[in-house]
């Protein structure tokens, strides 16, 4: 059976962003994430059948060992006040999202440090698969593992019409063998999260790069080595001027595999006695049907 990671945060966003804000509680209260996140988790419910569920969370959103190794990382995201930018009617829905989750019985995990990446990549070479991670960000590409049965449930283009990604959907979308997604993305860059990769060398020159070699110490390796006929003069010099760059990349990019998890229960909630607390969440908030959607999906 199979274990569903949800990238939390992502899911929000896509739900804020993909609902009306006219969508409001009776006192007010914007409700549109709530709602938007209840609804996808009831639908991804009812199409991969998972017996485990964890909603992963952001311990922290620039860890400090990646803004010390890189003080740049994602801090165009910074508002004024030094914290994350995030839209005014998302921020006070987020604790009752939370809540109402908790209310659920569905396993919510962050870690002090880390982010909710880190969280996923943890629990994906941890658990059994098959493995679904459910995200809106092509980062976790690097995760897939054919072998072990963990894909990436895609959301860019919406539930209905999302990209399964495994080994061949990577290969086939970047021309790379799909187990290097990561050594793709460190050359590239990635301007979301503030990251320049290796300057002068663009997702074709990634690709080029990714087809010959396996990691960044190869890389660098062969940079250095004019006799290797693998690397243009024009990639070597590219690849020689973003050294410093390129030495403190792979930590930078790849998530962390073997972060210590919290021991909690992730099996699928079983129906509690009583559903009294979340209907009371209900309404409160005007939930309406999401928490219907989200009761039946969870076969209660």
């Amino acid at each position: 059976m199979t274990l569903m990671l949800l990238d939390s945060a992502s899911l929000w966003y896509r739900a804020y962003y993909g609902m009306p804000d006219t969508l409001t509680g009776p006192d007010g209260t914007p409700v549109n994430a709530i709602r938007g996140y209840l609804d996808m988790t009831a639908r991804l419910i009812g199409m991969y059948n998972p017996d485990r569920i964890v909603a992963c969370l952001e311990g922290d959103w620039r860890p400090t060992w990646r803004t010390d190794l890189f003080p740049e990382y994602k801090a165009n995201r910074i508002d004024e006040e030094g914290d994350e930018e995030e839209p005014d009617l998302l921020t006070p829905q987020i604790p009752i999202l939370l809540d109402v989750l908790e209310a659920f019985g569905i396993a919510l995990v962050g870690v002090d440090n880390y982010e909710a990446d880190d969280v996923m990549a943890s629990f994906a070479v941890r658990e059994n698969g098959p493995i679904r991670v459910v995200t809106g960000d092509r980062d976790l590409f690097q995760l897939v593992d054919d072998q072990r049965d963990v894909a990436i449930v895609y959301l860019a283009k919406g539930i209905s019409q999302h990209d399964l990604v495994d080994r061949k959907y990577v290969s086939e979308k970047y021309g790379i063998p799909g187990d290097r997604y990561a050594l793709f993305a460190m050359i590239r860059g990635d301007a979301s999260d503030g990251l320049p990769g290796i300057r002068g060398i663009g997702e074709k020159g990634a690709a080029v790069i990714a087809n010959h070699f396996a990691t960044m110490d190869e890389v660098m390796a062969a940079a250095a080595d004019e006799a290797d006929t693998r690397l243009t003069p024009l990639l070597r010099k590219k690849l020689l001027a973003g050294a410093d760059y390129a030495a403190i990349a792979p930590k930078l990019v790849h998530c962390a595999l073997d972060i210590e998890l919290p021991q909690v229960d992730i099996k699928k909630p079983r129906r509690p006695e009583s559903l009294d607390e979340i209907y009371q969440y209900k309404k409160d908030y005007g939930l309406g049907a999401s928490v219907d959607r989200l009761i039946s999906a969870l076969g209660w």
